[in-house]
């Protein structure tokens, strides 16, 4: 999507403490503001948030993916009615604040489990006020079983305990809930950070496969076969995924490619779907 002029940014001037541990509900956070007026949220000792003065300009790689795939989601839905969106994993809110801006009329409304750390995100970067951007202090897997089906456009996982995802929300029932919270033609990203030598990407796409008809992988390549550690976009849906993914990512400056639908087969048959809750 064409990025519009705007006036530039004035920086973060609500920030907390930098370069110090700050506690939180599960431990602590740590703000480190860089050259460019951007801010790196560390949670717990892992880099948890990157947000630039500019809200639409995202560093997390995985999360350009992700916002190239909803704009062209949002572009072809009805324009007569405010897109929902909803996110599971909320750390700084970098992508919810991205997608704010780009789409003013999106609802959304994002689960994070600290209660301290939504509070000061909120006041730290100053973001968009509920309806347009909702926190929603729960557990994850809580919220997502709790939602009513065919509430949401988009549905966004996004969560990690340490450096990987809780197995309760990769699990069949997960994915079952994910499948029924979403509008029909709603569409599910994942954030998949799967370790070198695993079957975590095979078995995240198996799974998603035994529930959603229309599967997709966005990946490095080195990623996809399993070579190195990196952050995939998993995408899926009940109706084709949109046109003109593949397109799209080739404005991104890392090299990273729709997988082919041959690709995403394969890796759906070597995989072993996931029946834990």
């Amino acid at each position: 999507m064409p990025r519009r002029d705007r006036a530039p940014r004035a920086p973060f001037d609500s920030l907390g403490p930098l370069d110090t541990a700050i506690p939180i509900s599960t431990g602590t956070a740590r703000l480190t503001v860089e050259t460019d007026g951007s801010v790196l949220l560390d949670v717990n000792g892992v880099p948890s948030s990157h947000l630039h003065p500019d809200p639409e300009h995202l560093v997390f790689e995985y999360m350009r993916w992700m916002l190239q795939v909803i704009d062209l989601l949002l572009e072809e839905s009805d324009e007569e009615r405010a897109a929902q969106l909803a996110h599971l994993g909320g750390g700084g809110c970098s992508l919810p604040r991205a997608v704010a801006s780009r789409h003013p009329r999106a609802r959304q409304i994002v689960v994070e489990l600290d209660a301290l750390l939504a509070e000061r995100v909120r006041e730290w970067f100053d973001l968009p006020r509920s309806p347009r951007l909702r926190l929603r202090v729960d557990d994850a897997r809580t919220a997502l079983a709790d939602w009513r089906e065919d509430r949401f456009d988009v549905l966004v996982r996004d969560v990690f305990a340490g450096s990987v995802t809780p197995p309760e929300l990769i699990g069949l029932a997960a994915v079952r809930d994910a499948a029924r919270v979403l509008r029909p033609g709603g569409l599910y990203l994942a954030n998949c950070a799967a370790p070198p030598g695993t079957r975590l990407l095979a078995d995240e796409v198996a799974t998603l496969s035994a529930v959603f008809s229309h599967v997709g992988v966005i990946a490095e390549p080195a990623h996809l076969t399993g070579k190195r550690r990196g952050n995939c976009v998993l995408l899926a849906s009940q109706r084709p995924l949109p046109d003109g993914i593949d397109r799209a990512l080739r404005s991104d400056a890392v090299s990273v490619r729709l997988a082919r639908q041959d690709r995403v087969l394969a890796l759906a048959r070597a995989g072993t779907v996931l029946g834990g809750d």
